[in-house]
């Protein structure tokens, strides 16, 4: 069992560096902590209808943010979804993005607003492959201790390249 420890050692710290960067806030943790044996894979659930109700209002922002007459009420709207969504995960980049994207709506600032849309896209992108990276190693770690044992899983994890192929 050794091995499962060292893992979720470095799975904790690659956590806690998602923390450190802005990427996740306490939040995040409030979702994890709603996961448990019923319910193994909720937070992977949750974050993946984040990315896919992202994926769209991005791209609606994007549509409506072409158009010759912009409505920035409906721009608004879309940002102040995109906000919650991230913010109900723990998206603390992007949720702070949105912020200043709602201030350049009500300013009706068309060059504010398209450079925070470039900026919320990045903030997102930055964001869904570091969870979709911490989500792959856990399964894939635990893949490999149910198949292999926990000699060879700690034969891996003492490997300095283990974690550095998922990350």
């Amino acid at each position: 069992m050794d091995g499962v420890v060292q893992l979720q050692r470095q799975l904790l710290d690659y956590t806690a560096l998602l923390f450190q960067e802005g990427f996740l806030n306490d939040q995040f943790t409030q979702l994890q902590q709603l996961q448990d044996e019923t319910n193994p894979d909720f937070v992977v659930e949750v974050v993946s209808l984040f990315f896919e109700d992202s994926e769209r209002l991005l791209n609606e922002l994007a549509n409506t943010l072409d158009q010759q007459s912009i409505d920035f009420r409906k721009v608004d709207s879309h940002v102040h979804q995109l906000k919650g969504s991230s913010s109900s995960i723990g998206a603390q980049r992007v949720q702070n993005v949105c912020i200043a994207f709602r201030n350049f709506c009500d300013a009706q600032n068309t060059e504010g607003c398209l450079k925070c849309l470039q900026q919320v896209k990045n903030e997102y992108s930055l964001v869904k492959n570091k969870l979709e990276t911490l989500f792959k190693v856990r399964k894939t770690s635990y893949q490999i201790f149910l198949l292999f044992g926990d000699k060879l899983f700690r034969f891996l994890l003492s490997s300095p390249t283990f974690l550095l192929v998922f990350l």
